[in-house]
């Protein structure tokens, strides 16, 4: 089961940081400005990530309290990802190694915290 879940999250995941990533870039082709479309794209594929691991990956409905949680579980991922890139920009000149590096961390963090707490 926790196989089939983790699989489910990472491709949900996957789904949701193409849809970011998508949104922005049209955004951006579109003339909007590289923040606001920066931000949009982050926001959509917030929510969409939210309700599909809320009921696909997890199967649980809507509580006020578990968007708070994963709000909670996305920030931490957040202070991981920046702590991992200023290490590596410090010692290595390479941010982008150090997103790289973040990103299975974040998404074992991610999914055992979900799995554990938001998802109780």
């Amino acid at each position: 089961m926790i196989a089939k879940e983790l699989s489910t999250f990472a491709a949900i995941g996957v789904f949701c940081a193409v849809l970011d990533t998508g949104l922005m870039q049209l955004l951006i082709w579109l003339g909007t400005n590289y923040f606001i479309s920066t931000t949009l794209g982050f926001f959509f594929g917030f929510i969409v990530n939210f309700y599909l691991h809320t009921r696909i990956t997890f199967r649980s409905t809507y509580t006020h309290s578990t968007l708070v949680r994963f709000m909670l579980v996305v920030l931490i991922n957040y202070i991981i990802t920046l702590i991992i890139v200023h290490i590596f920009q410090i010692m290595m000149t390479m941010p982008l190694l150090g997103k790289l590096i973040s990103l299975p961390i974040v998404a074992i963090n991610g999914f055992l915290l979900s799995k554990k707490w938001v998802y109780k």
